[in-house]
């Protein structure tokens, strides 16, 4: 089953290691949540994606945030249009009829999510807060809800659910416990390659062996934020782009440093170590 796996997240381009095509696996087969972490630009997102793309079915995404609620996430009445029912009727001197019926419900991801065979990501759940989390917990046991004025909504068939996390705070225990968990650390240098030649098609063989030595250099320094595999496809695209308009390697390399790190500081550091890394 990994092999199949493997062979269409190959096909849309995603260069999973044995560890994550088995979690992946895992959590098909077991109808599991799975919890993502790691280091941002690493992946985590870009999975659920390809995983609703070689499922056959819908993304729907919840982006988590300080202060997101139920509410927010599962459903909200339209109050307008709800008013302007009211008074339209009133006008033409029609019953009012039902005021929570569908048309009036504004699905927001979660409740979505139950109306929809999909690949439900719940992205950066570190972001939100405890009472949040707390909810979650009860909303993937059952994949149910209560809305008081249509009754129980129960999922037409269970989400596979990938949640992601940059580690910005631990999650419960209890969240854990409920989902198959898996660390996604930066690639060895062999898979960095492949995902570039994968991602930056016609990059010079030795421009990508350079590139790929580079940014292992970069990940072994003390940095603020060390780059993910985002960033590193990011560098090449723009480094592929400088060299196409005459700049020779190296210098193409140090002329997009932006898009490989973000801190200015730890620009200052790799600047420091050019000649080392190769730039």
């Amino acid at each position: 089953m990994t092999e199949d796996l493997q062979r269409r997240f190959a096909e849309e381009r995603y260069l999973a290691d044995e560890g994550l095509l088995t979690a992946v696996h895992l959590a098909l087969s077991l109808g599991r949540p799975l919890i993502l972490e790691g280091e941002p630009g690493v992946g985590k997102t870009e999975l659920a994606k390809v995983l609703a793309r070689t499922q056959n079915r819908e993304l729907i995404r919840l982006q988590c945030y300080e202060g997101l609620d139920a509410a927010q996430a599962l459903y909200e009445w339209d109050h307008p249009k709800q008013l302007l029912a009211i008074r339209s009727c009133e006008a033409e001197g029609r019953p009012v009829g039902d005021l929570y019926a569908d048309a009036y419900l504004m699905e927001r991801p979660l409740l979505r999510a139950l109306r929809t065979p999909c690949v439900l990501l719940i992205d950066e759940i570190d972001r939100a807060d405890s009472e949040f989390e707390a909810f979650l917990l009860e909303f993937l046991s059952d994949f149910q809800i209560t809305i008081p004025e249509l009754g129980t909504i129960a999922a037409v068939e269970p989400p596979i659910v990938v949640l992601t996390s940059n580690r910005t705070r631990e999650l419960h225990d209890a969240l854990k416990r409920r989902c198959l968990y898996h660390w996604i650390a930066f690639p060895e240098a062999e898979r960095e390659r492949a995902i570039i030649d994968a991602r930056v098609p016609g990059l010079a063989d030795e421009a990508a062996a350079s590139l790929v030595a580079a940014v292992t250099g970069v990940r072994a320094l003390k940095l603020i934020k060390p780059p993910g595999i985002a960033e590193t496809i990011d560098w090449a695209q723009a480094a592929k782009l400088l060299t196409g308009e005459g700049a020779p390697w190296p210098l193409a390399l140090r002329r997009s440093l932006g898009l490989l790190l973000k801190e200015a500081e730890d620009t200052d550091v790799v600047l420091e170590h050019a000649e080392a890394l190769g730039l």
